[in-house]
């Protein structure tokens, strides 16, 4: 199967420096692939020549006059950034000509243009931003991670129809387990909207299994494919885990460079430690998908090196594979319709 996907070389953190290694990466890797890098076709052909010629069949430049700042305003990028590589790479999947867009800039921004661009599926009323978590179970998928700070009841159902779908699809779980994210398991925990939302979800087709705290996140007693919360609730969690997780790093490496005994005490451990490492690794779960677009558009971390932007390109590759957006409106249509006429 034969895919193409728009990739916003300027932004982020890093630019071309990034984007451009992790392209030739992703298409190396795989013969089906095609990557369209949008951006200032001047520097983005000086520094593709060689591998213009190698690809030549897969690989392409689309050029974009402007870049949208990683503080840029998102109401100013979307007013005054008509021609960034972001909005570009957004119309390239609007056009069809792409298959799924991934950038590195700015959140708000990207989401906002985005939205503008592509236009909401029937029946989702906000897009959310999923991701996936490492947990003892493997990994868990989590959403919304930021797009809604404010969310009803109404939202956060739909933010569970469009991950459940996502999960099912991109995990092949027939009927995935999905919580709600709770200050406590007990059903009188929570605040109004939680339990609004709870109640809309137990009377779904979703396989919802009840509130779970968020220590679920990472290491709750049962396993959860889906966690829903608002976009506060799951940005600060997963901001936590992070700064968590650079903590513990950062703890370890101190302890075992302290002296020489620990050193050597280090060497010994280094195969346990190497393999934590790389299970917590946040380049492994670079890469968040805005639901509930018309088309497809992953968010990369800003931040992200050459392996964790590899790793976003690849997540698109999966969600286009597995026609994510496709199986998301027909699930929304089907729920939705059935829910409305009963």
């Amino acid at each position: 199967m034969s895919l193409t996907i728009s990739i916003d070389a300027m932004g982020g953190d890093h630019g071309p420096a990034v984007t451009i290694p992790a392209s030739l990466d992703c298409l190396k890797n795989n013969p089906n692939l095609k990557l369209i890098l949008v951006g200032d076709e001047t520097l983005l052909k000086e520094q593709l020549a060689q591998a213009l010629i190698l690809y030549q069949d897969r690989l392409f430049i689309q050029h974009a006059s402007q870049c949208v700042g990683m503080d840029e305003s998102p109401s100013k990028a979307l007013k005054n950034k008509k021609d960034s590589s972001m909005r570009i790479a957004i119309e390239l999947v609007r056009d069809g000509r792409a298959d799924a867009c991934v950038s590195a800039g700015n959140t708000g921004a990207l989401m906002a243009t985005a939205r503008f661009v592509l236009k909401m599926i029937p029946g989702i009323e906000r897009p959310a931003i999923i991701s996936t978590m490492p947990s003892i179970f493997g990994h868990t998928h989590v959403l919304d991670l930021g797009a809604n700070v404010d969310c009803t009841a109404e939202h956060l159902f739909q933010f569970a129809v469009m991950g459940s779908e996502v999960v099912k699809a991109v995990e092949n779980i027939e009927s995935p387990r999905v919580g709600l994210l709770n200050i406590g398991e007990e059903e009188v925990k929570g605040n109004e909207q939680v339990k609004a939302a709870a109640k809309l979800l137990e009377n779904s087709p979703l396989n919802y299994i009840g509130y779970v705290e968020g220590n679920s996140l990472n290491a709750g007693t049962i396993k959860v494919d889906l966690i829903v919360a608002d976009g506060f609730v799951g940005n600060v969690a997963l901001k936590s885990i992070e700064g968590a997780a650079k903590m513990i790093g950062t703890t370890l490496k101190d302890a075992f460079n302290k002296n020489v005994f620990t050193k050597l005490s280090g060497l010994l451990v280094y195969p346990v430690l190497k393999a934590f490492k790389q299970k917590i690794d946040p380049r492994m779960y670079n890469g968040a998908s805005f639901l509930g677009l018309r088309g497809l558009v992953i968010k990369s971390h800003g931040g992200a090196d050459v392996v964790a932007f590899k790793t976003a390109i690849h997540l698109a590759q999966i969600e286009v594979e597995k026609n994510v957006i496709r199986r998301i409106s027909e699930r929304v249509e089907t729920i939705l319709t059935k829910r409305d006429n009963t």
